[in-house]
């Protein structure tokens, strides 16, 4: 059952990046996470998404250690305790929820395992729910192909990131969305800030500020020079560049993304 991500899924290589030395891989039900354990984050998650057969099942599963991996190398409640820090999921919780209803609730449920969860500060505005809400938009997009996606998503693990209870908070996270388009592999980047939420010189998390969240699309080359990663294919996928756009945009609604 833990077969983790395909990457041939849409029908064109999308393979997992790489380049995140010393991680760990994780397979989960149709999603991987390369976990970083230094850092005790995930260098790396990527999903498979069939949209057509996607489910809406209710919420379950509570969050837990990965039984594979020390739970020194993870990131676990101790760092979300009494602050305005959420678990955020990195392969979101209904990502791999599709095809039959006993597959899907056990890949839901699978996504609730701390290497697969990241920091982000509390509290909801457009911004934040723009972020949350990119794949949706991409998944309906996609619906003139074959309703599939293959998403990747994780922290920008820099090293000046704040230091928090035996961690270090990344303050900006990226997601590539792929997809097979009429004319090929076609890929959207995504970057989230969340800078101005984060201060944690008192050993607490500031709250979260009207409009403090900032998402922007980027090209995909961007996020492989701010990680390290190597993105493969998806950097010549990239739509923005099909279309000359070499500068990040600032994303107010979701009619500014680019696809």
């Amino acid at each position: 059952m833990d077969a983790g991500y395909d990457p041939l899924f849409l029908g064109a290589a999308a393979p997992l990046p790489a380049g995140a030395a010393g991680t760990v891989r994780l397979a989960y039900p149709r999603f991987t996470v390369a976990l970083d354990p230094d850092r005790r984050l995930a260098a790396v998650t990527a999903v498979n998404i069939d949209g057509a057969t996607l489910r809406d099942l209710p919420r379950t599963g509570d969050w837990e250690f990965d039984a594979r991996v020390p739970t020194a190398q993870q990131a676990g409640p101790e760092i979300y305790a009494r602050n305005d820090l959420d678990r955020g999921h990195l392969v979101r919780r209904r990502d791999p929820g599709w095809g039959d209803p006993v597959t899907a609730r056990i890949a839901t449920e699978a996504t609730f395992r701390y290497p697969n969860a990241a920091p982000q500060a509390s509290g909801f505005n457009q911004s934040k729910e723009l972020w949350l809400g990119l794949e949706d938009h991409v998944l309906e997009y996609a619906d003139a192909t074959d309703q599939r996606l293959s998403v990747f998503t994780a922290p920008v693990l820099a090293d000046d990131d704040p230091p928090y209870r035996g961690i270090r908070i990344p303050l900006r996270f990226w997601k590539i969305a792929a997809w097979l388009s009429p004319a090929g592999l076609a890929a959207a980047g995504f970057i989230l800030d969340q800078s101005d939420l984060i201060d944690t010189r008192t050993g607490a998390v500031t709250p979260p500020p009207l409009g403090g969240f900032r998402t922007f699309q980027v090209p995909v080359q961007r996020i492989a020079e701010v990680t390290g990663l190597d993105v493969g294919t998806l950097t010549d996928a990239d739509v923005l560049g099909s279309q000359g756009v070499t500068a990040a945009r600032p994303l107010e609604d979701p009619q500014d993304i680019v696809l």
